[in-house]
């Protein structure tokens, strides 16, 4: 799986990048991941398709030096500016993401749906707003208390095995959210994050809209056991959006990208078997 890096003011973006096909394959990866998530896509679609991913910043091989306020058209940028360079460049896309990668995907589509030609999304966050997250992301008190809590967390371990033992806080969410807050590292990495994604901010509203008037096959995957991303934010999205967006449950939690699910994906982009 080649690799490399793109530069963009003092940061370096590093990118894998596969494939010999005339489609242009666009990958975005979850929270904590990295372009190396979709090595597997390899086996099966890479002769198929052309497929670029890239490590989102303060991820990965990324070096991202431009503070915690990415721009999604800095992001289109760096894109563009990768795709340029690829063997086969591409004024057309394919877009798969999944998780926070979803979110990347949906406003990546609200700003160039021209170059749209299909959007497989797994488990996407993006289609509503957690109240905490936009708590934490989207005012200058709530940041200031995130970004506090990061580094003094002891309150937050309360509440959570407070809420635990009480059974108000979901088994899966608690074991997700006690992972990230158990270590400093961790912690102001999440902090980097979700401060740095809090511009992506998909319109539901507009995005439906942009889906029908250029007629861009949608098609969302969830798991059907998954308690981190619940399948009926997109059933919700299926409705508003209408017959370009379909929806269908697999037999996994949350975690989707794996290599069971390979001919799911093949199927999804219309791919000849092998």
């Amino acid at each position: 799986m080649p690799s490399a890096f793109s530069t963009f003011g003092a940061s370096r973006i590093h990118y894998s990048f596969w494939g010999t096909g005339d489609r242009l394959l666009l990958c975005f990866h979850g929270y904590g991941e990295s372009a190396a998530s979709f090595a597997f896509l390899e086996e099966r679609l890479g002769p198929d398709l052309t497929i670029l991913a890239i490590d989102l910043p303060f991820h990965g091989d990324t070096d991202w030096r431009q503070g915690y306020d990415l721009d999604p058209h800095d992001l289109l940028h760096i894109l563009q500016d990768i795709i340029a360079r690829l063997p086969h460049p591409s004024e057309e896309w394919w877009m798969l993401g999944y998780s926070m990668g979803g979110r990347v995907a949906l406003q990546l589509l609200q700003l160039a749906p021209d170059k749209i030609r299909q959007l497989i999304l797994f488990a996407p966050d993006g289609l509503r707003m957690n109240p905490w997250y936009w708590l934490a992301t989207q005012t200058a008190p709530g940041n200031r208390l995130f970004r506090w809590t990061m580094k003094h967390p002891a309150w937050l371990f309360f509440l959570l095995r407070t809420g635990h033992a009480l059974h108000l806080v979901n088994p899966s969410v608690y074991k997700f959210t006690a992972h990230y807050v158990n270590d400093r590292r961790v912690r102001m990495e999440l902090y980097a994050r979700w401060t740095n994604m809090r511009n992506f901010r998909p319109r539901l509203r507009k995005l439906s809209a942009l889906i029908r008037e250029h007629h861009i096959p949608v098609k969302l995957f969830y798991g059907s056991y998954d308690r981190i991303i619940r399948w009926q934010r997109g059933e919700r999205f299926r409705k508003r959006t209408g017959p370009c967006c379909q929806l269908s449950l697999l037999p996994a939690g949350h975690q989707l990208l794996q290599p069971k699910f390979l001919e799911v994906i093949a199927k999804a982009l219309n791919l000849t078997p092998n």
